[in-house]
């Protein structure tokens, strides 16, 4: 009979490290792709959103501070002449502006806390898509305002009619979401200089805190730059490292490891502002 040998012990142990090497290859391997595949797909979340919410603000703001009595058509049960001063003089509102609403108006905010920007300009209807009784293509004042709430990027609009004091329904949109996953919402607005040199050229930003001495100083806001803070649902993200970022001039905001996040700015020229300034109408 032939003798039978088998492994010896030291060659199983062998066997059996080598296995767990291979296998906690494997296993790493597969712990990195699927990190690896939750950050890209939260990559493509937040820059899909991004994209579309920039497109959208570019698009409402360019209207910002318009009116034109020439060729618009305009609802006329009210006093055009005043209603057009208004707007075009204030496109971006502050408190106190509005007879009906004295709170009413943009703020800058304390600290790292989100903005909030209302804004003045003729259109057939509200960021809500509320056209307030009027028929297209009949345009009016309105008054629109953005602002983050529980991490979500909302509009609310106004008839500017009756936050004037003037006439018109005196109920507000509901307010709408435009975006969820919005960390932070930051404001600044480009100043022209005294508007009786027919200078529409931004020469300072500042932050709505200095509104107020600059229409005291005869300047005009001509553009509005907005900074968003973006960020993923939570995700399998522990290979990035805690990181802060800085939206515009405010004081940097700190990022966790559980989401990914990215700053998407926008800056828009307010084309009737600026023609405004061009005339010095003042």
């Amino acid at each position: 009979m032939k003798s039978q040998s088998g492994f010896s012990l030291i060659e199983l142990m062998i066997s059996l490290v080598l296995g767990l090497i291979i296998l906690t290859g494997v296993i790493q391997v597969f712990v990195s792709t699927r990190a690896t595949n939750s950050l890209n797909q939260a990559i493509a979340e937040v820059q899909e959103y991004g994209r579309y919410i920039t497109l959208r603000l570019q698009d409402e703001l360019r209207e910002v501070g318009r009116y034109d009595l020439t060729t618009a058509n305009i609802d006329n049960s009210t006093d055009l002449v005043l209603e057009s001063s208004f707007v075009l003089r204030q496109p971006v509102a502050l408190a106190n502006d509005y007879a009906a609403a004295a709170t009413l108006g943009s703020i800058e905010a304390t600290g790292t806390a989100s903005d909030e920007l209302v804004v003045n300009l003729l259109a057939e209807q509200d960021c809500t898509g509320n056209p307030f009784g009027t028929t297209a293509p009949q345009q009016l004042h309105i008054v629109n305002h953005y602002y983050v709430e529980n991490e979500q990027l909302k509009c609310m609009g106004y008839n500017g009619r009756y936050l004037r004091g003037v006439s018109g329904n005196p109920t507000p949109s509901s307010e709408v979401v435009l975006l969820d996953g919005v960390e932070s919402l930051q404001v600044e607005y480009g100043l022209s200089g005294d508007v009786n040199d027919n200078d529409g050229r931004v020469v300072t930003y500042v932050d709505a805190s200095g509104l107020s001495n600059a229409r005291l100083a005869n300047q005009q806001v001509v553009s509005i730059r907005l900074a968003l803070l973006l960020k993923s649902a939570p995700a399998n993200l522990q290979t990035i490292a805690n990181d802060q970022v800085r939206l515009l001039s405010e004081a940097p905001v700190t990022l966790d490891k559980q989401h990914y996040y990215q700053v998407f700015t926008v800056s828009v020229a307010l084309r009737n502002s600026l023609n405004y300034v061009g005339s010095a109408v003042l």
